[in-house]
């Protein structure tokens, strides 16, 4: 990687904040197109990441490039999308008219389907899919903190663009399968709105029989659809897909013991549909229960958990009051 040339990170939000502040932190010129709010915090606090093992860093805001202009993409050798997916049309118009067209354009985003839409936007340059398995919280005053475990991954491609991207504390690995493994990470985000609904954090919710037993009801409709579609999902947890539901309806004691065995999550991490919730954004239950939903319209499979789901996200969002902190109960309650 040309470190003369910036990594571009087109909506710097959580994920992007994250990623961003550890490429700057291992020596990459780093250009943040970001909301102004997020420029504030960052010009008056540094942009700090923090991880679950306790580690943190401070990045100057002088050592990174801030702006709401799409401008500063303008000399990128790669640009990361983490934008929400409804967002990815625009941004993929933004990318075209400022970035060279050599940059390698990389999709760090929840949900199926941005790829495809980047490269119909982007006809000519290349577009690698991405999967980040990890939640990341925005906790104020410049500061983002990785609450949970796992390792991105993205599409292999003939210039290694994944090791280029790799630095110490964020490993970056590669994938022949980007499909499966986006559709791998879609049917275990289907927790996203239930975590949302509870407003409890993701820790507590897992550790109680209830929240995973309407998880794996919620996975075992997923994965219908899916294998409906053909599609073999890769898991992005050491456990496959398939294990995953009856796993999840395990005794407390005994999921506990697994849990630890195969992922880290920090006491307060949440998902990114509980934020979006807190902060009165649109939420992406479309790209995520709305998937399942649309499949099994077209299958003929009867999905009534994803749909419960989707109204009641779809209230919350109409609320505006936040996460409406339901109990499993009510979530399943018709």
């Amino acid at each position: 990687m040309n470190k003369d040339r910036p990594i571009g990170v087109a909506g710097a939000g959580s994920i992007g904040c994250f990623v961003g502040g550890m490429l700057a932190a291992s020596g990459h010129r780093v250009a943040l197109l970001a909301r102004p709010r997020v420029i504030q915090e960052i010009t008056a606090h540094g942009l700090r990441v923090s991880n679950f093992d306790g580690s943190e860093r401070t990045v100057s805001a002088d050592r990174l490039t801030l702006s709401d202009d799409p401008s500063i993409f303008a000399d990128a050798e790669q640009v990361l999308v983490t934008v929400k997916s409804a967002d990815t049309g625009e941004m993929a118009d933004l990318i075209a008219r400022h970035a060279p067209d050599d940059a390698v354009v990389v999709s760090l985003q929840n949900g199926i389907g941005n790829v495809a839409l980047l490269r119909e936007r982007l006809p000519g340059r290349k577009v690698l899919g991405g999967m980040v398995p990890f939640n990341v919280v925005a906790l104020g005053d410049g500061r983002f903190h990785r609450s949970t475990s796992g390792d991105i991954v993205i599409a292999q491609d003939d210039s290694g663009t994944a090791a280029r991207l790799s630095v110490p504390g964020l490993a970056v690995g590669v994938t022949a399968n980007i499909d499966g493994v986006q559709w791998g990470k879609l049917i275990v985000n289907l927790n996203n709105a239930l975590n949302a609904l509870s407003n409890i954090p993701l820790r507590q919710q897992l550790a109680q029989r209830n929240w995973r037993r309407l998880f794996a009801d919620q996975m075992a409709e997923g994965l219908a659809a899916v294998r409906a579609e053909g599609i073999a999902p890769v898991s992005p947890t050491p456990l496959p897909a398939s294990w995953m539901p009856p796993l999840l309806r395990l005794p407390d004691a005994l999921f506990d013991l697994l849990l630890g065995r195969t992922m880290k999550i920090d006491p307060e991490a949440r998902s990114s549909m509980w934020e979006d919730l807190q902060r009165g954004r649109r939420t992406e239950i479309d790209y995520l229960q709305g998937v399942i939903t649309a499949i099994a319209d077209r299958r003929g499979l009867q999905v009534p958990l994803s749909r419960r789901v989707i109204e009641l996200v779809r209230q919350a969002e109409t609320d505006g009051k936040g996460s409406p902190g339901l109990t499993p109960e009510q979530i399943r309650a018709p």
